[in-house]
């Protein structure tokens, strides 16, 4: 699990042109920011689908709130092991608080500059190009909208990321500091 923080609702100071033959669909270089919301995502590596939900920060608040619907939504019969960067908002303590209470999460945390082990990174990345880069969004509820439509869109159909390097492979890379997120498919 992670987070999308500042992911922005921009909207372009002029209209876009539509394709016509011989010319590619323009847009302006410039736009209107139209405020921020943060994607919290889960990602379940043995089916693909993905818990997801926009806050308006990202805080330990909303870190809070994320867990709890992760609590409901995941069978109560089933542990959470949750992978995750060791930002402070994971260890605050009211989070620890939290997560005592609920002894069936489990917080795994990757290495400093190591956000490639996190496979809803790879979701994150295919969001960002099928639904948010190109788009335009008047608002941040029109931004949301499209990120959930993305995410609804995303769960009626999921596939697993797979690792398509080898183990040796990934070790090998790691040690000389060269590892991306191509190691990694869908």
């Amino acid at each position: 699990m992670d987070e999308k923080s500042q992911i922005q609702a921009l909207d372009r100071s002029q209209p876009s042109l539509p394709m016509k033959p011989g010319r590619a669909g323009t847009m302006t270089h410039d736009y209107k920011r139209n405020g921020t919301t943060t994607l919290f995502a889960a990602l379940d590596v043995l089916t693909g689908t993905v818990i997801g939900q926009c806050l308006p920060r990202h805080t330990h608040i909303e870190f809070l709130r994320f867990l709890m619907k992760i609590d409901r939504e995941v069978p109560k019969r089933l542990d959470r092991h949750l992978i995750l960067d060791s930002y402070g908002t994971h260890n605050h303590p009211k989070v620890k608080t939290w997560l005592e209470r609920h002894p069936r999460f489990h917080l795994h945390f990757t290495p400093t500059s190591s956000s490639w082990l996190n496979m809803v990174e790879i979701f994150f990345s295919h969001l960002t190009e099928k639904a948010i880069r190109r788009g335009i969004f008047h608002s941040v509820p029109d931004l949301i909208t499209a990120i959930e439509a993305y995410l609804a869109a995303h769960n009626a159909d999921p596939k697993p990321f797979t690792w398509t390097a080898t183990t040796n492979q990934i070790l090998e890379k790691v040690r000389r500091g060269r590892v991306t997120l191509n190691t990694i498919t869908n």
